[in-house]
C-alpha cells in the first residue's frame, strides 16, 4: 500500500509556524523587541523602510550572544528561557517558545549580528528563506542587530495581504509605543523611511504615557493602586473627560507583558459602568502583577491571551481597585479651583440704612426700607448666550411701576401702526400638522394628533434632519466645509495618523482639512460647517478610528453613510436642551422634508404614539 502520511520538511514547518507568529511587519518587531528586553537592553532602536515591507531593523545594547548561541537561536524550539516542564509555571520572561527567530528567518532575507560584552568581536549570520548562507566575524558594539528584508518574499499569497506602507508603518509605531509604555525606564527610538517618528528617553510612567497618548490627555489621567487576593493593580486611568471610540487607548499588562484579555477588559469596563457612555472606552495603562503560577501565558503563539487560574479573583481585584478610585471622582477634586484668598459668602443680606427724609412719616420710611431690601433679593438678569433660547417672561427682573403723578406727566411713545400677522403656511405633512404641547425633561417634544399623544425624541429627530442634509451635500460633491478661525490640534495613534494620510481625499469630501503638525499630531484646519462651532476633536477621533479599519477606498464608500451619521450625531443637540415654540415648529417642518423620518440614522425610533384608549386604560377609565 502507498504511504499517505509523511513528515514535513523543516523549511515547510518553519513557514507554517511563521504564519502563526508573523502576521505583518509589526509582528516581527514585537517579537524582536521582546527578545531585546529579555536580553537586558536599556536602549532600543527600530528602523523600517516602506512600512517594514522592504526593511525592518532592530538594534539593542543587550548582553548579546556567543557564536554558538547565535547559531542555535535560529533552530526551532531553541531558547534560553526554559529548560524543564516546571519552568512554564514560573515564566517571567516575554519570550520562551523559541519559535520567533527561525519563523521570521524562514520568510525573509534575514541577518543577525551580535556580540557579547566580553568578546572582542561579534558574529554575523546571513539567512535566506530559512537557509543559512554565511557565518562570519564582524566588528560591532556589544548588543544585537537584527535585519529583516523583503518579508514574505517567498510567500506571495501572504505578501498580498499586507496593507499600504503608511498603514503598516502606523501599526509598527503603535507596537513600539505599546512596548515603550511597559518599560518607561528603557529608551526607545522609532525611525520610518529615515524620518524619526519618536524618541523616548528614560522616564517615569506618567511622562512616558504623556508622550504616547498626548500631553493634553495626560492631565485627565489619575493614579490607581491597590491589592486584592494577592493581585497587585497599579497604573493610570482616565476620567470621563478622556475617552475613545475604540480600545486603542487601553494598555493592560500582566507581569510586564502586554495582553488583550477578555476577563481583564470586562472587569475594566464594569468598573467604568455609569462613569462613561456606552460605546466609549477609557484611556488606561494598567499593570497587573501576580505570581507567575497563577496565570498561564502559554495559550496563543502571539502570547496576547492569558488564562487565570482563579478567574473570578482576578476579575474582582481589577474591578474593585478601579471602582474604589472612580467612585471618588478624582476628576472633580482635581478640577475644583483653589481659592486661598476667597472672600467669605455672607449668610444674610445686609440691612440698608435709609437716610433721613424730611416731611415723611415713620410708617412711610419703613415701607421704603422694606422695598429697598426686597430689591436686593431679586435674581440678577441673565445674559443670553449663543444658542440659548430666549428667556421666559417670569425670569425678567421686577420693575416697580411709577407713581400715578409721574405716569401722567410722561410723554408716551408713538403707537406703532397696525400690521396684520401673516398666516402660517398650511401644514403639508404628518409632523408639521401636529399640535405642540411642550417639552418633557427638555429632551422630548410632546405633541397631539387628534386623540393621540405623540412623543418625539428631539435628538433623534435633529440627527435625522442633519444626516439628510449631509447626505444631499455629499451627493452634490462634498460636505459643506468651514475653515476654523483658530485651528485645533489632535494627538492620535500612529495608525490613525497613517489612516488620515491614506484617506485624505475622502476626508476632504466629508468636510475636513487635516494638516501634519509633527509626530502623531494633526491640525484640524477645517471641519464640516454644521460642526465647526462645536468641538471637532472628538469627532475626528471617532472618524479616524472608524476608517482605520478600511482596507480600500471601496470600503470607505460602503461605510460612507455610517460616517455621515456620526457627523450628524456630533452636530446636533445632546441631552436636555430647552427649545422654544419656533424651534420646535421648524424641526417638525424639516422632519416632513426628510426621508425615513421615523428613525434616526442609527435605527432608533424618532417618535412614539400613546393613544387616548391606552391612557384611559392606565387611569382605569375603561
Amino acid at each position: 500500500m502507498s504511504q499517505r502520511i509523511t513528515i514535513l520538511p523543516e523549511t515547510l514547518t518553519n513557514k507554517i509556524a511563521a504564519g502563526e507568529v508573523v502576521e505583518r511587519p509589526a509582528s516581527v518587531i514585537k517579537e524582536l523587541i521582546e527578545n531585546s528586553l529579555d536580553a537586558g537592553a536599556t536602549d532600543i532602536m527600530v528602523e523600517i523602510v516602506a512600512g517594514g515591507r522592504r526593511l525592518v531593523r532592530v538594534t539593542d545594547n543587550g548582553h548579546g550572544m556567543s557564536r554558538e548561541d547565535a547559531l542555535l537561536s535560529l533552530e526551532r524550539h531553541a531558547t534560553s528561557k526554559i529548560k524543564v516542564d516546571a519552568d512554564l509555571e514560573h515564566l517571567l520572561t516575554l519570550g520562551f517558545r523559541g519559535e520567533a527567530l527561525p519563523s521570521i528567518a524562514s520568510v525573509s532575507r534575514f541577518s543577525l549580528a551580535t556580540r557579547e560584552n566580553s568578546s572582542p568581536e561579534g558574529t554575523e549570520i546571513v539567512v535566506e528563506g530559512g537557509r543559512v548562507r554565511d557565518v562570519k566575524a564582524c566588528g560591532m558594539a556589544p548588543g544585537t542587530v537584527i535585519t529583516v528584508e523583503q518579508i514574505f518574499f517567498n510567500m506571495p499569497a501572504r505578501h498580498k495581504f499586507m496593507k499600504s506602507a503608511e498603514t503598516e508603518a502606523g501599526h509598527v509605531a503603535d507596537v513600539v509605543a505599546r512596548l515603550a509604555v511597559s518599560r518607561p525606564e528603557i529608551a526607545f527610538t522609532c525611525v520610518s523611511d529615515d524620518r524619526e517618528l519618536f524618541r523616548l528617553q528614560r522616564s517615569d510612567l506618567l511622562r512616558r504615557l504623556s508622550l504616547v497618548v498626548g500631553k493634553d490627555s495626560s492631565r485627565h489621567l489619575f493614579p490607581v493602586t491597590g491589592e486584592k487576593g494577592g493581585i497587585s493593580v497599579q497604573g493610570f486611568v482616565s476620567g470621563p473627560g478622556l475617552v475613545r471610540s475604540g480600545t486603542q487607548g487601553i494598555y493592560t499588562f500582566i507581569n510586564g507583558r502586554f495582553i488583550r484579555d477578555k476577563v481583564v477588559q470586562h472587569a475594566l469596563m464594569q468598573a467604568y459602568r455609569g462613569v462613561i457612555d456606552r460605546g466609549r472606552y477609557p484611556v488606561v495603562a494598567l499593570f497587573i502583577e501576580l505570581p507567575p503560577g497563577e496565570v498561564d501565558v502559554n495559550v496563543h503563539p502571539t502570547k496576547h491571551e492569558v488564562r487565570f487560574r482563579q478567574q473570578t479573583v482576578a476579575h474582582e481585584a481589577i474591578q474593585g481597585t478601579l471602582e474604589e478610585l472612580l467612585g471618588n471622582s478624582p476628576w472633580l477634586i482635581s478640577s475644583a479651583p483653589s481659592t486661598p484668598f476667597a472672600l467669605p459668602v455672607p449668610t444674610a443680606l445686609p440691612v440698608l440704612a435709609v437716610p433721613p427724609l424730611p416731611n415723611v412719616s415713620q410708617a412711610h420710611k419703613e415701607r421704603i426700607a422694606a422695598a429697598a431690601q426686597v430689591s436686593l433679593q431679586l435674581p440678577p438678569r441673565r445674559q443670553a448666550t449663543y444658542g440659548e433660547p430666549p428667556l421666559l417672561s417670569d425670569t425678567a427682573p421686577f420693575r416697580p411701576s411709577a407713581p400715578p403723578s409721574e405716569r401722567h406727566s410722561r410723554v408716551s411713545d408713538p403707537v406703532p401702526p397696525f400690521v396684520p400677522e401673516s398666516l402660517p403656511p398650511e401644514p403639508t405633512g404628518y409632523f408639521s400638522s401636529l399640535t405642540i404641547i411642550g417639552q418633557f425633561h427638555n429632551e422630548y417634544i410632546l405633541c397631539q394628533s387628534g386623540s393621540e399623544l405623540v412623543i418625539i425624541d428631539q435628538h433623534a429627530a435633529s440627527e435625522r434632519v442633519a444626516f439628510q442634509l449631509l447626505k444631499q451635500q455629499c451627493q452634490g460633491g462634498s460636505v459643506e466645509s468651514q475653515r476654523l478661525l483658530f485651528p485645533e490640534t489632535v494627538e492620535l495613534t500612529f495608525s490613525e495618523v497613517a489612516a488620515a494620510e491614506r484617506f485624505s481625499g475622502e476626508l476632504t469630501t466629508l468636510g475636513f482639512e487635516l494638516e501634519p503638525f509633527g509626530g502623531n499630531t494633526l491640525m484640524i484646519a477645517a471641519a464640516p460647517r454644521m460642526v465647526a462651532r462645536k468641538a471637532p476633536v472628538p469627532l475626528i477621533r471617532d472618524i479616524l478610528a472608524d476608517i482605520e479599519r478600511f482596507g480600500s477606498s471601496a470600503a470607505f464608500s460602503d461605510a460612507l453613510e455610517s460616517l455621515l451619521s456620526r457627523i450628524a450625531c456630533h452636530s446636533v443637540i445632546r441631552g436636555p436642551h430647552l427649545l422654544d415654540h419656533r424651534q420646535i415648529r421648524e424641526l417638525l417642518t424639516r422632519m416632513d422634508e426628510t426621508d425615513f423620518a421615523a428613525s434616526c440614522p442609527h435605527g432608533r425610533p424618532v417618535s412614539h404614539v400613546v393613544t387616548l384608549v391606552e391612557l384611559q386604560k392606565i387611569f382605569k377609565r375603561l
